[in-house]
């Protein structure tokens, strides 16, 4: 029946039920009330006995529901259907109100809800709910009219619930969705202060040398770490490692290499040992495909030596100041993590001399590329050390950082940035 044909104080009661149902979706603060809200809407203006609100799960192609009037106590947690299949596809699909005077007499009725509920179907209205830019963002069905059929004027009611129904959950899931990423970017900030808080926070004095490191992550957190630990006999331990990605998973590889190196170079001084431990120890937490590159030493003010295993950790640059030549040092095995049972070459033991240089840098220097595609390298690298030689190690850093800067001309940061320089005074 037409909505002209229904009597006055129908249509006005109708109205207000309407706007009852409108107040209360907008006095609602999260989504499943919300949804609680609009099929309890639905049943009073309606009169119906039970009814259903449909969200849109676009990453899926699904409708799910989490919420339907009278469906308490059933088995049911949830209903999922394809978005592409059923009555409530059809609404989605088209924008359209679909009625449907007998639910088992239409093929694309799926009667499997009413199985496991035990409810019967005969009649349904189901009707896209759109948002403000006339998007679906779901789909509100109503079932069995307790006095009488649906028709025309109920198709107009539920339009014009669907309508007001469709922005409150566009609304309602823009507020949620800002939540969650504040929530997130909060937990973030906490992982980058603890993770910070574990870098060296004032550089190492050792005599005879003047050393630094840096460290910028390229997210939140990073997946590149570096690590001074004064041993008792007087040697500085030194790791650099950088994992695989970057983020709060490499983030927590790196909390784990850091906690096994200290541990580990606390009992042997023999820096091939100390990294094959901390290898197989990898090798048993880390899953395929994670691994990290690493580097460890050992700085000894007592002959100036240096001594280091590197897994899968270069370019090493040394410098020598004597006679101006700068050297590109071999790694001495694969990363840490890729498989247990590995023994890393010897030990490369350097001399650094007054003037000497040692520079360790993670490949976000390296592969910082500028607009046109070209890497900062390391030819450009290589000379840039030559030209900074005679600076304090924390310039050198600064320095190298600025002029890779430079050379990016503004494109992002894509990777983490770790440094450590050691230079013999």
């Amino acid at each position: 029946m037409p909505s002209e044909d229904r009597p006055t104080a129908k249509r006005i009661a109708d109205l207000e039920r309407l706007l009852d149902g409108s107040r209360r979706l907008g006095a609602t603060g999260e989504l499943d009330r919300l949804l609680e809200a609009i099929a309890a809407a639905a049943t009073t203006v309606l009169d119906c006995e039970r009814a259903t609100v449909f969200l849109h799960d676009t990453a899926r192609e699904e409708l799910y529901s989490r919420v339907a009037t009278g469906i308490e106590g059933s088995p049911i947690a949830e209903i999922r259907v394809p978005a592409a299949m059923g009555i409530v596809g059809e609404a989605l699909r088209t924008g359209r109100v679909v009625a449907i005077a007998d639910a088992y007499a239409d093929s694309r009725f799926n009667p499997a809800v009413d199985r496991e509920s035990g409810f019967r179907t005969r009649e349904m209205l189901a009707c896209p709910l759109l948002d403000h830019d006339h998007a679906t963002v779901g789909v509100l069905e109503a079932l069995n009219k307790r006095s009488g059929v649906f028709d025309a004027y109920d198709e107009e009611l539920i339009g014009v619930l669907g309508a007001q129904a469709g922005v409150a959950v566009q609304r309602q899931m823009l507020l949620e969705a800002y939540a969650e990423k504040q929530r997130i970017q909060r937990e973030l900030n906490i992982a980058r202060t603890i993770q910070q808080g574990l870098l060296p926070r004032v550089p190492p004095e050792l005599h005879g040398f003047d050393i630094a490191g840096w460290n910028q992550p390229a997210d939140e957190t990073g997946g590149d770490s570096f690590d001074f630990l004064p041993l008792d006999d007087g040697t500085l331990a030194i790791a650099l490692a950088d994992a695989t990605g970057h983020g709060i998973g490499a983030a927590l590889i790196m909390a784990e290499t850091r906690a096994l190196f200290r541990a580990v170079v606390r009992q042997t001084r023999d820096v091939s040992r100390a990294v094959s431990e901390v290898n197989e120890l990898l090798c048993l937490d880390l899953p395929d495909g994670r691994f990290n590159t690493a580097f460890f030493g050992f700085l000894s003010p007592v002959d100036r030596s240096l001594r280091f295993v590197s897994a899968g950790q270069g370019p090493m640059l040394h410098f020598v100041a004597a006679t101006g030549e700068i050297r590109e040092l071999d790694t001495h095995g694969p990363p840490l993590g890729v498989m247990p049972g590995i023994e890393y070459d010897a030990t490369t033991e350097l001399r650094l001399d007054p003037g000497d240089l040692f520079v360790l840098l993670t490949d976000g220097f390296y592969e910082w590329e500028n607009e046109a595609g070209d890497r900062f390298g390391l030819p450009r690298m290589t000379e840039l050390v030559r030209r900074l030689a005679d600076r304090p190690a924390d310039r050198i850093i600064r320095e190298i950082y600025g002029t890779v800067v430079e050379h990016s001309a503004g494109t992002a940061q894509m990777d983490d940035l770790t440094a450590v320089v050691i230079r013999g005074t």
